[in-house]
This record gives C-alpha cells, structure tokens and sequence, in this order.
C-alpha cells in the first residue's frame, strides 16, 4: 500500500493543494486510486515533491522545472542543458537585481525629499505617484 497525499504532504513539507496542482499540471505523476478512490503515492512522489522544492528555492518557475525534470530522463547531454538553464536564470537574476536596487534608489530619493520638503502637509511620495507619467527619481 502506498502513502496517502497526506503523509506525502507531511514528509515533503508541501500543501496538499499545491500537490493537487502539481499533479493536474504534469509536475507529479497521477498516482494509483485506491478502491476506495483515495490517492495512492509511491516514495518516489516525495523526492519528486523535494527535487521541485528545491528548484523553486532557486528561482526556477514551473515551467522551468518541468523542463527540467525532463531532462532528467535524457542521458548524457542533459547536464549541459541543465547548465544553461541555470546561467540563464543567473541572467535573469541578476536583472531582477538592477531592478530591485533602481526602485531602492528611487524609494531613498523620494524619502529625502519628504524629510527636506518645506510643507509637512505636502508628500513628496503621494505627488509623484499622482503624477501622470512621471519617471522615477532614480
């Protein structure tokens, strides 16, 4: 007998719901029903719901992941793919990066305008988000 999408749940640290859509969406193999209509897992589901986990910690999307587990199942070559994926998302990191310290930027200089503006009654903040198509401080 194999596990129940709960003890699958509990031993994978993943919400049964989260499970559920990764089933519909071909992340996890459907498991067996029991006669009962009750899931059946095998142990292979919980380091299938961990190696996703994991993946997800890394930034890596569904889709991602999928691609991934994939690859997984092609020898030899699949390393190679796995690397570029991974330099990919690097890239893609490192955007986000310049993004986020743009807008920390941005948030810092309005910030000093609000602690130098002469009207207490008047925020900076508050104008520049009302102002049409104003670009940000950076």
């Amino acid at each position: 007998m194999g596990l129940t999408i709960g003890k699958i749940s509990r031993l994978s640290g993943v919400p049964i719901d989260t499970i559920r859509f990764y089933e519909k969406n071909g992340l996890i193999p459907p498991p067996q029903r029991r006669d009962s209509g009750y899931r059946d897992y095998d142990r292979g589901t919980v380091s299938r719901l961990l190696f996703i986990k994991k993946a997800k910690e890394l930034g890596f999307t569904l889709s991602e992941i999928r691609e991934i587990l994939d690859l997984r199942t092609l020898p030899g070559e699949s390393c190679v793919q796995v690397q570029s994926l991974a330099e990919q998302k690097i890239r893609s990191v490192q955007d986000k990066i310049r993004s986020l310290e743009e807008i920390h930027l941005a948030l810092k200089r309005l910030l000093e305008e609000c602690h130098h503006h002469p009207s207490p009654s008047l925020c900076p903040i508050l104008d520049y988000l009302e102002a049409p198509e104003k670009p940000h401080p950076a």
